[in-house]
């Protein structure tokens, strides 16, 4: 299935396809504090289609993940990594999808804090 996504005032717009059964829930110092619900898809599943060149990312910790968010708004629509094997990964915030009934996804907790 095809999903499109923004950032809240627009400027950052995607698409991503897959199957939308669930997502995560991390309580690492950044995904705690943005409230994010990351939906793990392959990267080239993900789709900017505005304002690739005005996203601002932002790392920490290890330097491993691209967290990509809005200069204007700050909303964090997704970020960009690799999996454990070395495969490109978007994890898309779930909440800045369209039509997408947040109370009916699968949400399993991480423990990103210990990690």
């Amino acid at each position: 299935m095809k999903y499109l996504g923004s950032c809240h005032c627009g400027q950052v717009a995607f698409e991503v396809e897959g199957n939308l059964e669930g997502a995560m829930s991390c309580n690492c110092s950044m995904c705690q504090r943005k409230g994010a619900l990351m939906w793990f898809v392959p990267r080239e599943n993900l789709r900017v289609t505005r304002g690739d060149r005005a996203m601002a990312s932002y790392t920490f910790n290890k330097h491993v993940i691209q967290h990509k968010f809005c200069p204007t708004c700050g909303i964090h629509p997704f970020g960009e990594g690799t999996d454990s094997s070395g495969k490109a990964m978007a994890a898309i915030n779930a909440r800045c999808l369209e039509n997408v009934d947040l109370a009916v996804l699968n949400i399993t907790q991480y423990d990103g804090r210990s990690r």
